[in-house]
């Protein structure tokens, strides 16, 4: 995918910014089911539960363990506020 495919994930814990980098694509574990979200993903705010949010970035793929939370998707950015 092209840099413009990216999208900005940031991830933040109440003590602090967990991550902040251009995906390419980020899995969620929201509370109705797992969902994907790409560039130009219609804005969205939803509950997460306990699970791994995955994520591309320069073809690696990483994931976060998280507890709980909450994510917001709007305008290319997806901002998770979340317990570790």
């Amino acid at each position: 995918m092209a840099a413009s495919d990216n999208i900005l994930l940031t991830i933040y814990s109440p003590e602090k910014v967990i991550l902040e980098k251009m995906v390419c694509k980020v899995t969620l574990p929201g509370s109705k089911g797992s969902f994907m979200v790409l560039k130009d993903h219609a804005p969205l705010i939803s509950s997460l539960e306990a699970g791994r949010i995955v994520f591309v970035s320069g073809g690696m793929t990483e994931n976060v363990e998280i507890e709980s939370g909450f994510v917001e998707i709007a305008f290319n950015k997806v901002i998770v506020c979340a317990e570790l």
